[in-house]
């Protein structure tokens, strides 16, 4: 890891006690990931940093263009092995926010 996403990483912790279980938010201080969320299941916790810092994923879905409609479609299918993982995968969460 090179001093400057070492720098900007620690300037990009989160307290996982003060967050809200399966909340994700947005990231704008990190180096390349957008989202973060604290995921919570049978009683287990993880904080997932996800998504491609600058990345918006996909439009709305309402009115989209047909190359719109594939780039998702194509997302959802590279990733779908992961997707069914549930909310302890960093895809899962990617999907929801982002795709």
């Amino acid at each position: 890891m090179s001093d400057k996403h070492r720098k900007a990483a620690g300037a990009a912790k989160i307290a996982k006690d003060k967050m809200a279980c399966n909340k994700p938010q947005k990231t704008p201080g990190h180096p390349t990931k957008s989202h973060v969320v604290k995921a919570c299941e049978g009683g287990e916790e993880k904080i997932i940093r996800f998504g491609q810092q600058g990345v918006e994923g996909s439009p709305k879905k309402k009115g989209e263009s047909e190359a719109y409609k594939k780039r998702r479609e194509s997302f959802k299918a590279r990733h779908a092995q992961n997707i069914k993982k549930g909310k302890m995968s960093a895809a899962f969460w990617a999907d929801r926010e982002k795709w």
